[in-house]
């Protein structure tokens, strides 16, 4: 008989609702290869089925509430969550399931990530579930990490922002109305804007927190928002605030990006193993 296995502490224990993509790119795989990459232990509730290619979505099959929501009750009885991580969630129905489940954890950081639509532009979400976000999930989120499309629609919705005026002073605008929506803080992110460099920027009920700017890379990537937040997630579990966790998150996914590669015809993939190719690489050298 072997000995038994030391009783080492677990690392910080992420739970992350989303939907599978098979290509690895986005979703569920993307935030399990982030979380482990940044070494936390990553939990997975499937939210919807998809198909799809690194070029697009072809087809989303939504899970049943139910399973979702039975999914995470099995998981949260049985060990103890530091964050938990919302993608993309497939249905009203499991909105409204998720957010019955978060809601007896009030102490655990929320990061979600308003996914509305692919890289090609398919849509994943209608008005009717914009408004399930904005009521249901907003009020109990510590971070809302939406893109400038993403804020501005999501803002639009509430009714209180339209297309006018200069682009930071409209994302501002976009941020303060969803901060008044319930949400804790907002980070927008600045990809699809036509700045040289890509400046993303946190707000907090007293305005804004910090701002960074990164160096703008050439092609299109698949799972990018998806790796920003799980990364903030990782950070969060950790025990970091929040400015320090969206610092760190925002290196960690620029460099992941800065590794990315082409697997397919579409889309490059960021590539959240990049440290240990660095390592070879070292190793190689000595």
């Amino acid at each position: 008989m072997g000995l038994a296995p030391p009783a080492n502490p677990p690392p910080p224990i992420v739970l992350s609702f989303a939907a599978s993509d098979p290509t690895g790119g986005a979703g569920l795989q993307a935030d399990i290869l982030t979380l482990a990459s940044l070494g936390c232990h990553p939990l997975s509730v499937v939210t919807a089925i998809t198909v799809q290619d690194t070029a697009g979505v072809e087809g989303v099959l939504p899970i049943d509430a139910e399973w979702v929501a039975d999914q995470a009750r099995a998981l949260l009885e049985d060990m103890p969550v530091a964050a938990f991580k919302l993608g993309m969630l497939g249905s009203v129905e499991v909105i409204a399931a998720i957010a019955e489940v978060i809601a007896d954890y009030p102490d655990i950081p929320v990061v979600l990530d308003p996914v509305l639509a692919s890289g090609r532009g398919d849509q994943f979400a209608d008005e009717e579930m914009i408004e399930a976000m904005i009521g249901l999930l907003l009020p109990q989120t510590t971070l809302l990490t939406p893109n400038s499309l993403e804020a501005r629609r999501l803002a639009q919705q509430l009714g209180e922002v339209d297309d006018a005026g200069r682009i930071d002073s409209a994302l501002a605008a976009c941020a303060r109305s969803l901060i008044d929506a319930g949400c804790e803080y907002v980070l927008v992110t600045g990809t699809h804007e036509g700045t040289p460099q890509v400046i993303n920027t946190l707000y907090g009920s007293h305005g804004m927190v910090r701002s960074d700017r990164w160096d703008r890379l050439s092609g299109s990537y698949h799972g990018s928002g998806c790796t920003l937040a799980s990364a903030i997630a990782a950070h969060l579990a950790s025990g970091v605030d929040i400015a320090e966790a969206v610092a760190g998150a925002q290196e960690f996914t620029w460099r992941t990006l800065a590794a990315g590669f082409r697997p397919g015809m579409g889309q490059f993939i960021p590539d959240r193993l990049f440290w240990s190719r660095d390592e070879e690489d070292a190793a190689d050298e000595t």
